[in-house]
């Protein structure tokens, strides 16, 4: 879906741009709460004018002339699958290891997530040179320390192996008077490392809001046109999407409501970093 096909409104090309770099200035947000909503894709227009209205300064990440950006990651876990049990099981102590490209850019990074307090996701990255498919001995230190230093120090680093690719294309609002980001992704693909096929939601949408704590007023504006938050994780529910077997109690109505019934799969054909 391209830029103007999210709105029918004010589309993000007459949202005013806002660098990489300010962005990440006044929102990088990396310990946050997030609200995480499935929307049809077709309602994304209303959705976009109605946060223009909300918010007179709001911008939207541009970076080389592109107000919406492609990414793809890789999930890593062990070979008894710790990172997505522990997020079924709503296990305190919870994490995420992946690498996210961000293809428009060529910019490559490992990041760690953890679960903070009060639900708070607290996320931690270093950039990488390498592409995707392995974790480097400079990669495994890092994720290593961060791991040990929040709370995981059982998780045998060095077994961790590639288990999940996504990639999607996101564009990213801010709203510098609440200080929240409010991402938007579409065309969401999952693929199991191992094989070739991919599955993919091209009639959905993942909006969510990042902020410090509270709500923010798109969430109200979410709430107010009918949609409330969903527990998804890309990496919990694409697992399950795809393996049936896993236990997913956690994501059973957003995949049984959302995922399932619009999900396609087909041949990868190279769609994912």
């Amino acid at each position: 879906m391209t830029a103007a096909a999210l709105s029918a409104g004010p589309d993000l090309e007459a949202i005013p741009g806002i660098g990489l770099d300010q962005l990440v200035a006044e929102a990088a947000l990396l310990t946050r709460v997030d609200r995480k909503y499935v929307v049809p894709a077709a309602a994304l227009p209303d959705l976009v004018a109605d946060f223009a209205s909300l918010e007179p300064r709001i911008h939207v990440l541009e970076i080389g002339q592109r107000k919406q950006h492609r990414y793809g990651s890789t999930y890593f876990d062990t070979p008894d699958l710790d990172a997505y049990f522990g997020a079924a099981r709503r296990r305190r102590h919870r994490f995420k290891v992946r690498t996210r490209e961000y293809v428009d850019t060529d910019a490559r990074f490992t990041e760690v997530k953890t679960s903070g307090r009060r639900g708070a996701t607290v996320k931690t990255r270093t950039p990488r040179l390498l592409g995707a498919a392995v974790l480097t001995d400079d990669d495994a230190g890092f994720v290593r320390t961060e791991l040990d230093r929040t709370g995981h120090a059982g998780i045998d680093v060095s077994a961790l192996v590639p288990v999940l690719r996504t990639s999607y294309a996101r564009s990213t609002l801010w709203l510098p008077s609440c200080a929240a980001r409010v991402t938007i992704d579409t065309d969401l693909t999952w693929s199991l490392a191992w094989t070739d096929r991919a599955t993919r939601v091209p009639r959905l949408a993942v909006v969510e809001t990042k902020c410090a704590s509270a709500a923010t007023g798109v969430d109200r504006v979410l709430w107010r046109r009918g949609h409330r938050p969903s527990r998804i994780s890309k990496y919990g529910a694409g697992m399950a999407l795809l393996l049936e077997d896993l236990p997913s109690h956690r994501w059973r109505r957003v995949l049984d409501t959302h995922l399932r019934p619009h999900a396609t799969t087909h041949p990868l054909l190279g769609a994912i970093s």
